[in-house]
């Protein structure tokens, strides 16, 4: 299974819409995660044009989007276990991945899926994979826009891809 994942879209805050090279990315995928920031309920529909979506609520999203959304899900996946949050409660972006994680300590999870920090990441911690995608609008101090996708095969592999 592939999925394409995204966070921080922050449209029209960042960008009036999507980018056409998100759509070449993630051409193909079997579903798409998003964590959060959406801010338009729109951006969510666009996406399904490419595959299923799943989605939380991020910090900037409005009380509609929180309602629909939520703020933290866990997915069951080609026999994974995925949690799918935005990351932003704390000050400190550097601790993002941490909190995250700490987020879904109790759940048991192979992947935890986050946002928040617009900052690619893609490691693991005590054998659970860590993935931020990145923002595909907004890549605040990063060099260059990303998003994501994992793979599930027999484990999870996560790459960023940058444009």
């Amino acid at each position: 299974m592939r999925i394409g994942v995204v966070s921080d879209t922050h449209i029209p805050n960042r960008a009036r819409i999507l980018p056409a090279r998100l759509f070449e990315l993630l051409d193909g995928v079997d579903m798409i995660l998003h964590a959060g920031d959406i801010v338009e309920a729109w951006v969510l529909q666009e996406l399904t044009a490419l595959a299923p979506v799943e989605a939380v609520a991020g910090n900037m999203d409005p009380l509609e989007l929180v309602n629909r959304l939520g703020r933290k899900k866990t997915l069951s996946l080609a026999g994974f276990k995925l949690g799918l949050i935005h990351g932003d409660h704390g000050s400190i972006r550097s601790k993002t991945p941490q909190r995250a994680l700490q987020a879904f300590s109790e759940d048991d999870v192979n992947c935890v899926v986050f946002g928040h920090s617009h900052q690619p990441y893609c490691q693991k911690e005590n054998g659970i994979l860590l993935f931020n995608p990145g923002s595909p609008t907004d890549r605040r101090r990063e060099p260059r826009f990303s998003c994501g996708i994992l793979t599930l095969e027999k484990d999870i592999r996560g790459e960023i891809l940058f444009f």
